[in-house]
């Protein structure tokens, strides 16, 4: 009898297997139906934009996907690299290869930056080592013994990516990385994660600047009432202006 991984791979079988694959997944807060038969897939290294109007259950998607608290998955199967995420718990997640910054970042109070990165690394599996992350972050690493929560916008946004890295992802999910940030800022953040799609680390963006995060992605996937709309290139949405007034208002 085949294994439900092996059931997979021949699912998304082809010349390119997808590395991550969304299917048919539907999710719920309490009674509220939130994700309505979301699926798509993406290859290894790629980055898809996941764009729609506000409440159109983008956010919800990347929490199902991290399997993070609510919203509650009722149907559906999420696959990372032939590992059922679907079947797993939060932690288990991570330990598959799943991080997520999320919109509220969520730094430690208390904590230095350099404390909140090792706290990241207390379990297995590890990333990168906080040298590496200094390197890439040079500006963190000038606020080392800074309170993580003391950090302006911006580079607080930045340490909420190092510390995803600081574990051994496969697939890192942003959420609203550019929020509430000042237009310089947000020209660091994307040098940030232009140099993480260089390094082929398979992403998934949330991000109300849509064109914005067109402008860094490889494809697009647009939702609309919890379902998907449109599943296709990046660039084709930035030369499309009637698919982006009638999805993203832009």
């Amino acid at each position: 009898m085949a294994t439900e991984a092996e059931v997979h791979t021949r699912k998304s079988a082809g010349s390119d297997p997808a590395f991550f694959s969304c299917w048919d997944i539907h999710a719920y807060y309490g009674e509220s139906y939130i994700v309505q038969g979301v699926s798509f897939d993406i290859r290894e290294g790629e980055i898809v934009a996941l764009l729609g109007r506000n409440g159109a259950g983008k956010t919800s998607t990347l929490r199902t996907i991290a399997q993070v608290g609510s919203p509650e998955l009722r149907h559906g199967e999420i696959w990372l690299d032939h590992q059922a995420l679907h079947k797993m718990k939060s932690f288990e997640a991570s330990q598959a290869g799943v991080g997520i910054v999320p919109e509220d970042r969520r730094i430690i109070p208390g904590l230095s930056v350099e404390e909140n990165l090792r706290l990241a690394q207390i379990a297995e599996p590890v990333g990168w080592s906080l040298e590496r992350i200094y390197q890439h972050f040079p500006r963190l690493a000038e606020r080392r013994s800074q309170e993580g929560v003391t950090l302006s916008g911006g580079e607080q946004q930045m340490l909420s990516v190092a510390r995803a890295l600081a574990r051994d992802i496969k697939l890192l999910l942003l959420d609203e990385p550019y929020e509430g940030l000042a237009p310089v800022i947000v020209r660091e953040i994307e040098k940030i994660v232009e140099g993480i799609k260089e390094l082929g680390i398979t992403t998934i963006i949330v991000e109300q600047n849509a064109v914005a995060a067109l402008t860094l992605a490889d494809r697009a996937v647009i939702l609309d009432m919890g379902q998907v709309v449109f599943d296709g290139e990046a660039e084709e949405v930035l030369e499309n202006a009637e698919l982006r007034q009638q999805y993203l208002a832009i």
